[in-house]
């Protein structure tokens, strides 16, 4: 290819498979071309909207070869150069489901050398109405959504994924700040957050446990995800009484309080201070949960220095970049007998899982879950477990 300049150019493109970011993959002139709005298989008119050395992006402007699995986008701003909030409102459920599946299994195949099959699992949605925190961007005081890869503000004045008891935030404008959040808990309690006012606290309520959050702090923003996450870690982990716990990255103790209630002591690591904060109310009539505040890998560094040598189970749910290689070794060396590690990337979650396995620890189970309906994003629960079946000695929190 020479070395022109394609950005604004509309090429023709056969496009193949999808891949992790709610784009799929083409080649144009031997070079690989990442494009958004096609589905594996068509044939398109791509307009370049980015060029480098090493790839280009192209939005899908026109459809020559349909997919069967197309359909209108039920959002009027979902399309090239709109909304970049939904990346696949061009494709029904199903097919955005059957996607999901096969960018996990790719990316756990190319990235941790994985081969294993991913079904998605549906919270019995059609992809709408589910977003309970949502975020929108201010450009002179009027509110909207960013378009892909951009600073550009599409105003709209409904999302669809938002969920539907939202407050209203796009009917108004909003001066002098450069973003607005709604927010509805499962209690019915609606806020609304600025960058100048971040907001109080609301309650959300999984298996009839009330939990304190900063409106503003990380909840899951699926309704269905807080109990299908801990339904999930319980199932897999099958906590006995008796047997010691880790929850890392606990957030306000979402795990460790189902933990705790199965007669597992825990140790709960958090970063956040607001998050503690909150764990301590939310987990205050479990007398068996432990609070520590700091980084994961220097509180567990100073647990062992002061003789933690063994826990029977771990559950942890990292940002989206993983654990990384420091708290994976320091989790393994603890010779739990299950690990629940819960992800919302799956990139991060393959370099984590081949980390794991060097250390002794297969899966025992993979679920995926599609708790971000019309989007890219996916949310995933992994089962590990010791190789050969054993785990030297039993060991308790001190």
């Amino acid at each position: 290819m020479t070395g022109e300049n394609l950005v604004g150019t509309v090429v023709e493109l056969e496009v193949g498979p999808v891949a992790h970011g709610g784009h799929c993959v083409a080649r144009y002139e031997g070079q690989v071309v990442f494009v958004r709005h096609a589905l594996p298989g068509e044939l398109v008119h791509a307009r370049i909207t980015e060029q480098n050395a090493k790839y280009l992006r192209a939005d899908a402007v026109q459809i020559l070869t349909p997919s069967p699995q197309r359909i209108e986008p039920p959002c009027p701003y979902a399309g090239p150069g709109l909304c970049g909030g939904c990346d696949f409102q061009h494709a029904n459920v199903v097919e955005q489901r059957r996607l999901k599946a096969t960018v996990v299994s790719d990316t756990l195949r190319r990235i941790g050398g994985i081969e294993r099959t991913v079904v998605i699992e549906s919270p019995g949605d059609d992809g709408l109405g589910w977003r309970t925190r949502q975020r929108y961007a201010v450009v002179d005081g009027r509110p909207g959504m960013y378009a892909h890869r951009s600073h550009d503000l599409i105003q709209i004045d409904k999302c669809l994924i938002a969920h539907p008891d939202s407050p209203d935030v796009l009917g108004r404008r909003w001066p002098g700040v450069a973003s607005v959040q709604s927010v509805v808990s499962s209690e019915g309690k609606t806020a609304v957050l600025t960058d100048s006012d971040p907001g109080g606290r609301v309650v959300e309520v999984v298996r009839g446990r009330r939990f304190r959050v900063e409106a503003g702090g990380f909840w899951q923003v699926h309704p269905a995800a807080p109990e299908t996450l801990v339904d999930a870690v319980l199932s897999g982990l099958e906590p006995v009484p008796g047997e010691t716990a880790l929850d890392l990255y606990s957030g306000v103790g979402l795990f460790a309080a189902f933990l705790a209630e199965a007669g597992c002591p825990v140790l709960a690591i958090e970063g956040d201070k607001d998050a503690v904060r909150n764990a301590r109310r939310n987990l205050h009539d479990l007398p068996g949960v432990t609070l520590e505040t700091g980084d994961v890998d220097r509180v567990l560094n100073t647990a062992a220095g002061q003789g933690l040598e063994h826990v029977d189970l771990v559950v942890l749910d990292p940002p989206r970049t993983g654990a990384g290689k420091d708290v994976v070794r320091r989790i393994a060396a603890l010779t739990p007998r299950r690990v629940a590690y819960v992800a919302c990337d799956p990139a991060a979650l393959a370099r984590d899982l081949k980390i794991f396995g060097r250390l002794g620890y297969g899966i025992a189970s993979l679920r995926a879950f599609d708790l971000f309906g019309m989007t890219h994003h996916i949310e995933c629960v992994a089962i590990l477990e010791p190789v050969d079946g054993e785990v030297a000695g039993a060991g308790a929190l001190r």
